[in-house]
């Protein structure tokens, strides 16, 4: 029997928290909605979270094609898409029932689509979840199962780093650059690849070296020198691109990436203090993940006391910073006076969203656990004079339906790579300890 070409796609409620506009990502194919995904949507109807917008963005969405037809043939999603129908809950099939308990929502979800799978033999039936576990439920009964592919990155590993490396640059030129205007047109220096607007590079001739930024709109590189940042000194030529793009007010967004050790959140403390007088304050947030999946509320105490250890690694890098004055000195005292006036504020992230971001230097950190959407929000709501930052290791996710592919740090780097207002970079050197980066390496 021919292969009907049309696909049926059955979601997980997963899919619809991640992106509530799914729906419209599968082309001419049908997709098909089981009603325990719209009962499981109702419990997140209510709240301020982005999985409580796409819940209810995705019912609204919903009620404008609303009709009997959605419980039937379905209703047409638009111009050259398919249909989208919700199929109410059918008695478990045998083969389902056989392994699989009806008590939980994720097995009548897995039921909706191997039974959908037997009544359409023609057809592929596809289930999309983010969920690992179900997906091999899934193909443990034999349904085709894959995650949402719409906003993954193409290859975490070959993701824009920010800098490069150009060996046997000729001396002349690097010898050029130190001398006043400490500049060369970038059309000099022969490479194989163009370079990215704000991409930094490292020229080597022998015992000859150089440090200098791409300027895109005059077609220069510049000169990058090694300057500190309210007391902390870059250790190696990642960390001074890095303190260059902080520090730089023309440069509006910065991604810094690396595994733990190399500097991210220090760097961009330092960076943020440095700037202080350019900013109305100082925002840095995190995401709240809690490990092993639990909710906070598990935890013991009121709110600021379960808090308190996801914003405890902030407060530590901000000690390490005032610690590199004495009591007595006006930048540790400033820091305290900062903090007591709000000018400088550590908080979780979501206590920060509706806040007003003008003239703000915000610095998100651990924002490998954001979803795309989440930073595209985050992003949309900078105001005039605000500088964001995000930092993160894109190859350590806490966040149980994300990883190295599907994560908004990870997708924010691939699709701000090459523009005028954006710089990013690369960490890869360890500068915490011996210890601490054999272990980042071998464990």
């Amino acid at each position: 029997m021919a292969r009907h070409k049309n696909k049926i796609f059955v979601l997980d409620t997963n899919v619809i928290l991640h992106d509530s506009s799914c729906i419209h990502q599968f082309q001419e194919h049908d997709v098909v909605i089981p009603i325990t995904v719209i009962e499981e949507l109702d419990q997140f109807k209510k709240g301020s979270g982005t999985i409580n917008y796409h819940a209810r963005e995705f019912v609204r969405a919903l009620d404008e094609l609303s009709g009997d037809k959605l419980f039937g043939n379905g209703v047409k999603i638009g111009p050259s898409r398919g249909n989208i129908i919700i199929r109410l809950e059918q008695p478990f099939h045998e083969d389902i029932a056989h392994n699989y308990s009806p008590s939980k929502p994720d097995h009548h979800i897995l039921n909706t689509a191997y039974r959908l799978a037997q009544e359409n033999a023609s057809r592929q039936v596809i289930l999309v979840s983010k969920d690992v576990n179900l997906r091999m439920k899934a193909k443990s009964v034999g349904i085709v199962a894959q995650d949402y592919f719409t906003d993954h990155v193409k290859d975490p590993a070959a993701l824009y780093s920010g800098h490069r490396i150009e060996e046997n640059v000729p001396a002349e030129l690097i010898e050029s650059i130190y001398r006043e205007p400490f500049e060369i047109p970038a059309g000099l220096l022969p490479v194989k690849n163009h370079f990215a607007s704000n991409e930094y590079l490292i020229m080597r001739n022998g015992k000859k070296s150089a440090l200098a930024m791409f300027d895109s709109q005059q077609q220069l590189l510049r000169r990058i020198d090694k300057k500190q940042a309210y007391g902390i000194m870059p250790r190696n030529a990642e960390q001074i691109f890095a303190l260059d793009a902080l520090t730089n007010p023309e440069i509006q967004l910065v991604t810094l990436t690396g595994k733990a050790g190399t500097g991210k959140t220090l760097l961009a403390l330092a960076g943020a203090l440095e700037r202080r007088k350019n900013y109305r304050q100082i925002f840095i947030a995190r995401p709240v993940v809690p490990l092993s999946n639990k909710d906070i509320g598990y935890l013991p105490g009121d709110i600021q006391s379960k808090l308190d250890p996801y914003m405890q690694p902030l407060y530590d890098n901000l000690g390490v910073i005032q610690n590199q004055f004495s009591e007595s000195d006006t930048k540790n005292k400033k820091i305290k006076e900062f903090l007591f006036d709000e000018k400088l504020v550590i908080s979780p992230l979501s206590y920060i969203r509706g806040r007003s971001l003008v003239h703000i230097y915000f610095i998100v950190d651990e924002a490998q656990n954001l979803t795309p959407h989440e930073v595209k929000t985050i992003i949309t709501r900078a105001g005039e004079g605000t500088k964001m930052v995000f930092t993160g290791d894109i190859f350590q996710i806490d966040h149980p339906y994300l990883n190295t592919y599907s994560n908004g740090l990870s997708y924010l780097i691939e699709k701000m790579h090459g523009q005028q207002l954006y710089a990013h970079v690369n960490l890869e050197k360890g500068e915490r300890s011996v210890l601490a980066e054999l272990a980042s390496n071998l464990l």
